[in-house]
């Protein structure tokens, strides 16, 4: 009898990425069902895994050395109630599965006993068959199978993950994100990186109801939008009142930058952090009851002592409260403010977002990521969050210097170490328009399955964009932010 997992809990049980998984699914090496895999395919393709070694009972251990610290239970274990649900789930599984090898012995009892019948009817030909089956039988049923102690080990290290954690995947995009601790699915939705639609999250305005396909929910947060009765036939719920007990299905809306409502919001200074003389990292945290909905690479306006300045946003959607903007140094009063006069705790406004230079949330393509300046604000804010999605098959970031110099170099760098599908390759401005388009594209002469995201002045865009198109790139891959500030007006004429 098969066992599926979903690829999510895959990517956790064999220590690898998704978009990993994904491109071993397209090369062929890793076969699925339904987005499913079945255990003896993955002991096939993953033998030398050690299922003991790390994922969940490493966290399992480390929730029992911390366990005085309350704080930690909370984020890690669910409800003591959804918690007893989930065991009871995977102690039904169990008893169906021990039930399921009582009936198996009782049917081999009576076919021993026919067999035994048939040899006593029969002569001594029937007999020596008989006999030669009944061996067989024997020596099979006490031979443990070749994969038998790592199956047993995969589905002890999964059966821990389903109690401590459930997959929630959502139709008809495919994502796919675990619901963790105390989170509601909306809160688990958004601590990924996948911007479901919703409105007030606290259950008045019914903007985050969804459709539940299959999988066990239940209500962990009270709310007072009214669901008709036809609804709550048809399987509607608010994600910010429901936690998943079991992987569950859902239908949902995954908003995209035109769906993005106009939010003003008061935030506080939490650092001012200087990266080089040119940029500083202006790092704001939102109200808890106030969370800023953008999507990564978008725009808004910052308001401090009645100056207002308009940056896109460097961090990702999936960072909860916490909001990035890179600064640079310039005779804009608000730039002053930030780099002479703002402090810790200090009141920002933020209004917005704006712009339409967001990830393509249902590619699985390889991506291109052109930065220019100080345009690696949004593009940083693009890369995160394509890697908390995990819906790049490949990604490279090429960053020009500009006059702001490659001020988070080692971040950079640091993500070309941790990850294998990121490359990472800065560039000079001084090479010229014509030469830094051919550094860009030099390996990828071939972008029919590419999508290219470039924050740069029109004097790099437009070459570049001819260049790709001429390799096949689509129209509709095509990405661009054009930079307007004082870093985009240096020439980049070719030499």
């Amino acid at each position: 009898m098969s066992h599926y997992l979903p690829l999510s809990r895959v990517a956790r049980l064999v220590g690898q990425s998704r978009s990993a998984l994904q491109r071993l699914i397209h090369d062929g090496q890793l076969a699925t069902f339904d987005g499913m895999v079945d255990m003896n395919e993955l002991l096939r393709v993953f033998p030398d895994v050690q299922w003991e070694e790390d994922g969940e009972f490493r966290r399992v251990e480390e929730i029992k050395a911390n366990a005085f610290r309350k704080r930690v239970l909370d984020r890690v274990l669910p409800d003591k109630e959804v918690l007893a649900e989930r065991l009871y789930e995977v102690g039904k599984e169990f008893a169906a599965a021990k039930a399921l090898l009582l009936h198996y012995d009782e049917v081999f009892r009576f076919l021993a006993d026919k067999l035994e019948d048939v040899a006593e009817s029969g002569g001594a030909t029937t007999q020596e068959a008989v006999a030669g089956v009944k061996h067989w039988l024997k020596h099979e049923l006490d031979a443990a199978p070749q994969e038998a102690e790592r199956a047993e080990q995969l589905l002890a290290q999964e059966s821990v993950m389903r109690i401590l954690s459930a997959t929630v995947t959502v139709l008809p995009s495919g994502h796919e994100f675990f619901v963790e601790g105390n989170d509601t699915i909306l809160e688990a939705a958004l601590r990924a990186g996948i911007p479901l639609n919703y409105g007030c999250s606290n259950g008045n305005c019914g903007d985050c109801k969804v459709r539940l396909v299959s999988g066990q929910v239940k209500k962990v947060h009270p709310h007072d939008y009214v669901l008709k009765e036809t609804e709550k036939a048809g399987g509607a719920l608010l994600m910010c009142s429901y936690t998943a007990v079991s992987d569950v299905v859902i239908e949902a809306g995954v908003a995209g930058a035109d769906d993005m409502p106009h939010q003003e919001i008061p935030t506080r200074v939490k650092a001012v952090e200087a990266l080089n003389e040119q940029i500083v990292a202006l790092h704001l945290t939102a109200p808890r009851s106030q969370r800023l909905r953008f999507l990564a690479g978008q725009r808004v306006i910052l308001e401090a002592g009645g100056l207002r300045g308009e940056y896109p946003i460097a961090s990702c959607p999936c960072e909860d409260r916490h909001i990035e903007l890179h600064v640079r140094r310039d005779n804009r009063p608000f730039s002053r403010r930030v780099f002479e006069e703002m402090r810790k705790e200090d009141v920002v406004r933020v209004e917005g977002p704006a712009g339409t230079f967001v990830i393509k949330l249902d590619s699985r393509r390889p991506v291109v990521f052109v930065a220019w300046g100080e345009g690696f604000a949004p593009v940083k804010s693009l890369i995160q969050h394509a890697m908390s999605l995990e819906v790049a098959e490949t990604m490279h970031l090429y960053w020009v210097d500009g006059d702001t110099g490659h001020y988070q170099d080692n971040l950079c760098r640091a993500w070309a170490d941790a990850y294998d599908n990121f490359f990472y390759t800065p560039l000079s401005a001084g090479a010229g328009s014509a030469n830094l388009v051919q550094a860009i594209l030099a390996a990828h002469p071939d972008m029919t399955r590419c999508d290219l995201y470039a924050a740069a002045p029109e004097g790099l865009l437009t070459p570049l964009r001819e260049a790709a198109l001429s390799r096949r790139l689509s129209p509709l891959g095509w990405h661009d932010e054009v930079l307007s500030s004082a870093s985009a007006s240096i020439s980049i004429a070719s030499p």
